[in-house]
C-alpha cells in the first residue's frame, strides 16, 4: 500500500509529464501556426510524437495503474496513429511488472478468509497475466469445489495491493490536467473534460470491484446465449469477492497472434470480419458491450466438432458500457448513413446522437462529407495508406476551418463507445491490413434497414408530406423574398467569401506586424547609445513581429 509520500510523488510525476507536453503541443500546434510557421511546426511532428510515446511508455510501465489503460488505448489505434507510435506502446499489453506472490497471497487469503492451500488444491506462483489493476494466476479447485462447479482448472484474479489508493491518486491527477485543458478555449468549446473524467472515474471504480465484473460476465453471457460465435468463462462464486475473482481457465489463442491463428488453420482475415460483426452486435443490438477489447482480453478458441470451427472467448468484464435505447437507434442511423455514403443523412444522424449542438450550421459540413465520401468512400485501411498524403492535406485545408468552427461535444455514455469502436478498428486492421470497415458496415446496415419493419414506407410518406408542405409555402416565401429585397434586408451566406475575408484580415495583421517591427527597431537603434540594455531589448523584441510579417500565411491556401 503506497504511503502518503509515495502518493504525492506519483501525483507530481504525472502532472509534470502532462504539463511538459501540453506546453509543447501549445507551442507547435497553436502558437507557431498562428504566427505563420505551420511548415516549421509540421517538420518534426512524427519524431516529436514518437518521443512522447516512448517517454509515456516508460512512465506507464513504472507507475502502472490507470496510466497503463491510457497507453493500451493508444497502442490499439493502428487505423489512425503512425506505426512508430503504436509500436512504442504495444508492449504495454504484456509489460506490466508483476506483484510478488507473497503480497498477492496475503491479500487473497484475507479476502477469502481461508488459506490458499485450503481454497485451492494448487496455485501457480508465476502469474499468467499481470494487468494494470490486477494479477491472474492459474490454479486448480479443491475436489469439493470442482465437483460443484463441473470443472477443475481455473484462473484466480487478485487485485493489486493498494490499487484503490493508486486509482484515487491517478484520478486526482487526471482531474487536474482536465482543469488545465478546460482553460484552453478550443478544448472547452468542444469537450466537457471534467464530465468525461468523472465518467472515466466511475468506470475505473467499477473495474476494481470483482463482484461487479462477475455480474457483468454473466449478463454478457446471457446476451450471447445460444450464439456459437461467443463464449464467456464460468464464474466460481464460492471463491469470488470484491478483490478476488475465480473463473474457468479458458486460455486459448490470443486474437492478435496471427501466426498462432494460421497454425490452427484459422484465417486472420475471417477473424477480423467476424470480430467487427460481433462488436457491432453488442453496440447496436444488445446495448451492452465490452469496452476494453484489447488483444489480452479476447481469445480465439478452436472448437473441433462444434457448429463452428472456432469461437471468440471474451474475458475481463470490468470495463463494460451500456447504450440506451434512444442512443442505440440514433447510432443505427449513423451506420446506415455511412454505409449509403449519404453526407446529409450522416450529418443529421450525428446531430441526433448529440455530438453536434442544435445551433450548428452544417451546410458546409454536409458538402465536406459528400466530397469525402466521393473521394475516399469504400476505401480500406491499406488503400488509404496508398493515397497521396497531399490529397489528405488538401481536404484538411479546405474543410478544417469548417469542422473546427462547429459547436460539438461528447455526450454522456459516448466515451466508452468511442473506445470500443476505436479498439475494434485497430484490432481488425492489425489482423488484416486489407480489412475494409465499409465491408463490415454495409451488410450490417442492410440488416438494420430490413429490421425497421415499415420505416422505409413511413420515411417515404414523411418525405412526400415535407415536399407538399414546401410546395404550399413557396408563394409566401417568394413574396417574403421580394419584400426583403426591396427593404435591403437580404443576407447571403457565402463561405468562400468569408474565407477570402479571413485572408484579407491575415494580410492586415501582417501589415500591422511590419509596422510594429519597424517601430521597435527604430526605437531600439535610437535609444541604444543612451540606454544600451533597453535599446538592445527593443531590437531583439522586434524579431517577433518581423517573423509574423514575413512568414504568416506560409502553408495556407
Amino acid at each position: 500500500m503506497p504511503d502518503a509520500g509515495a502518493s504525492r510523488a506519483r501525483y507530481r510525476r504525472i502532472l509534470r509529464f502532462a504539463a511538459r507536453y501540453i506546453a509543447q503541443a501549445w507551442w507547435y500546434e497553436l502558437f507557431l501556426p498562428r504566427i505563420g510557421l505551420s511548415r516549421l511546426a509540421a517538420r518534426g511532428r512524427a519524431a516529436r510524437l514518437q518521443n512522447i510515446a516512448r517517454r509515456f511508455h516508460t512512465l506507464a510501465v513504472s507507475l502502472g495503474g490507470l496510466m497503463i489503460k491510457v497507453g493500451q488505448f493508444m497502442s490499439s489505434r493502428l487505423d489512425v496513429l503512425p506505426p512508430e507510435i503504436t509500436k512504442e506502446l504495444e508492449g504495454l499489453q504484456d509489460e506490466v511488472p508483476p506483484v510478488r506472490f507473497a503480497a498477492i497471497s496475503a491479500l487473497a487469503e484475507a479476502e477469502l478468509g481461508v488459506a490458499l492451500s485450503r481454497a485451492y488444491s494448487f496455485v501457480d506462483e508465476v502469474p499468467v497475466a499481470a494487468a494494470s489493476l490486477g494479477q491472474a494466476h492459474r490454479a486448480r479447485l479443491s475436489a469439493d469445489d470442482a465437483a460443484q462447479a463441473g470443472f477443475t482448472d481455473v484462473v484466480v484474479k487478485v487485485q493489486r495491493p493498494g490499487i484503490d489508493e493508486i486509482v484515487a491518486v491517478d484520478l486526482a491527477a487526471l482531474r487536474k490536467v482536465a482543469g488545465w485543458l478546460s482553460r484552453v478555449r478550443i478544448v472547452s468549446d468542444h469537450v466537457d473534460l471534467p464530465a468525461l473524467i468523472e465518467e472515466f472515474a466511475q468506470t475505473s471504480r467499477e473495474e476494481i470491484d470483482y463482484l461487479h465484473e462477475a455480474a457483468n460476465a454473466e449478463r454478457f453471457a446471457e446476451g450471447f446465449a445460444g450464439d456459437p460465435r461467443v463464449s464467456v468463462p464460468e464464474i466460481v462464486w464460492e471463491r469470488t469477492t470484491r478483490r478476488v475473482l475465480t473463473l474457468a481457465d479458458v486460455t486459448a489463442i490470443k486474437i492478435n497472434d496471427v501466426e498462432g491463428l494460421r497454425a490452427a488453420g484459422i484465417d486472420p482475415a475471417e477473424v477480423a470480419a467476424q470480430f467487427a460483426t460481433v462488436m457491432f452486435d453488442q453496440l447496436f443490438q444488445h446495448g451492452f458491450f465490452h469496452a476494453d477489447p484489447h488483444p489480452g482480453n479476447i481469445f480465439v478458441t478452436p472448437t473441433p466438432g462444434g457448429p463452428r470451427a472456432w469461437k471468440f472467448t471474451f474475458i475481463d468484464f470490468g470495463m463494460m458500457g451500456e447504450v440506451p435505447d434512444r442512443l442505440r437507434r440514433d447510432l443505427q442511423q449513423v451506420v446506415i448513413a455511412v454505409a449509403s455514403r449519404n453526407g446529409r443523412q450522416l450529418v443529421d444522424s450525428i446531430r441526433d446522437v448529440g455530438v453536434l449542438l442544435p445551433s450548428a450550421d452544417t451546410a458546409e459540413l454536409e458538402r465536406a462529407m459528400t466530397a469525402l465520401f466521393a473521394r475516399f468512400g469504400g476505401m480500406g485501411f491499406a488503400e488509404l495508406q496508398r493515397v497521396d498524403p497531399r490529397e489528405f492535406q488538401d481536404f484538411a485545408t479546405e474543410f478544417g476551418d469548417v469542422v473546427r468552427s462547429l459547436p460539438f461535444q461528447l455526450p454522456e455514455n459516448f466515451l466508452l463507445i468511442v473506445r470500443a469502436v476505436s479498439l475494434t478498428s485497430g484490432m481488425c486492421s492489425s489482423l488484416d491490413p486489407e480489412f475494409n470497415i465499409w465491408d463490415a458496415v454495409e451488410p450490417y446496415a442492410g440488416q438494420l434497414v430490413r429490421g425497421e419493419r415499415g420505416n422505409v414506407v413511413q420515411a417515404a410518406l414523411a418525405e412526400a408530406a415535407s415536399v407538399a408542405v414546401i410546395a404550399a409555402r413557396l408563394p409566401r416565401r417568394f413574396d417574403d423574398l421580394a419584400t426583403r429585397l426591396e427593404n435591403g434586408q437580404l443576407a447571403v451566406d457565402t463561405p468562400r467569401l468569408d474565407q477570402r475575408i479571413r485572408r484579407l484580415e491575415r494580410v492586415a495583421r501582417r501589415i500591422v506586424s511590419a509596422i510594429i517591427f519597424a517601430g521597435l527597431l527604430v526605437a531600439g537603434v535610437v535609444l541604444r547609445p543612451e540606454e544600451p540594455v533597453f535599446g538592445t531589448v527593443l531590437i531583439a523584441a522586434s524579431a517577433v513581429p518581423l517573423l509574423h510579417a514575413v512568414f504568416a500565411g506560409v502553408g495556407r491556401r
